[in-house]
């Protein structure tokens, strides 16, 4: 019986889908975002208010990188653009980027010397913060599983 048990508990595990944190704690983890971004929907109307130094995070997760009009992107955001032009954010994406921006950049861009305007690293709560992330992107694609953090091509439509 517990052989049975804890097989079935190992199955399930592995079928959680690619986001299972918290969106609720991710919520509460955007307020060390908030002074740069802000959440607001199509319409206009404020989801979380917020600064705009950095662009609005509503719908992120799905949307091409650099992709917010009227927003003056810095040049490591704008080579990374150039290099995956049908790239879009995806869990795993936002996760790296929100880690260690600049060197997400890095490593993606082409670029070695490619920076980021954002400064801010979040060490821990990445997974919670990109869940409520998630949460804000009603038109995102389905989430891959896995992923080295390399972003992902948009579905074919």
């Amino acid at each position: 019986m517990k052989t049975s048990l804890i097989a079935t508990l190992t199955v399930l595990s592995l079928a959680v889908p690619a986001v299972a944190q918290d969106a609720a704690k991710g919520e509460k983890e955007f307020n060390k975002c908030k002074a740069c971004h802000m959440i607001q929907d199509a319409d206009g109307t404020d989801i979380i208010k917020g600064g705009k130094t950095g662009p609005n995070l509503y719908g992120i997760v799905g949307r091409h990188f650099a992709a917010v009009e009227d927003y003056k992107y810095g040049d490591g955001i704008l080579k990374l653009a150039e290099a995956y032009p049908d790239a879009v954010w995806d869990v795993h994406s936002l996760k790296a980027y929100v880690t260690d921006p600049t060197g997400y950049l890095d490593e993606y861009s082409g670029d070695p010397k490619a920076k980021s305007k954002m400064t801010f690293k979040l060490t821990k709560n990445q997974d919670d913060l990109v869940a409520y992330l998630l949460s804000v992107s009603p038109d995102a694609p389905p989430q891959p599983e896995e992923s080295d953090g390399e972003p992902m091509a948009p579905p074919a439509e």
